[in-house]
């Protein structure tokens, strides 16, 4: 049993606080956040159970994992939170367009370590896929998960150009 099993009813309750490595911006945020929709985003602790009405996961992060329902898909890709994010930009498309289509499918949680980077830049490019400004996106995760939401400027910058087309 996971010394957070008592999480498993209620994700949002339990917060995950540090620094960023970018900015050093100081945060306490819940293990994940309900973004719009069936868009959930967040952080992950090894072991915890996801609550079984999620249909997808796509995790960012493979080094930590949650126990997943029974019917619950999940998708592993590995991204790094660093200052270019994307000689990958084409991979980025790629779990963006698949995270698009669980949304519409059922409830998807996209989650990275915290869910400040990597999980905020793939919903809001997802988001934006879906005709969302890149701008309104990124006000919405904020709100929505945190004002350190995309505190890697390079890759806030490289959504914001994604609204004129792929960045590749």
């Amino acid at each position: 049993m996971s010394s957070f099993e008592d999480l498993s009813a209620d994700l949002e309750s339990h917060h995950i606080e540090g620094y960023t490595v970018h900015g050093n911006i100081p945060f306490s945020i819940p293990l994940v956040s309900h973004i719009a929709g069936n868009l959930w985003t967040g952080g992950c602790r090894d072991g915890v159970e996801l609550p079984h009405d999620f249909a997808y996961v796509v995790s960012l992060y493979p080094w930590e994992r949650y126990v997943l329902g029974p019917d619950t898909e999940r998708v592993e890709r590995r991204m790094w939170d660093s200052d270019e994010p994307l000689g990958a930009g084409q991979q980025v498309y790629e779990i963006a367009g698949w995270s698009l289509a669980a949304i519409r499918d059922g409830k998807t949680l996209i989650h990275c370590q915290a869910g400040l980077n990597r999980s905020s830049l793939v919903a809001g490019l997802a988001m934006v896929l879906s005709g969302v400004p890149a701008e309104h996106a990124i006000g919405v995760l904020r709100e929505r998960r945190s004002q350190a939401v995309l505190c890697n400027r390079s890759f806030e910058d490289w959504l914001r150009r994604a609204d004129a087309g792929p960045v590749l």
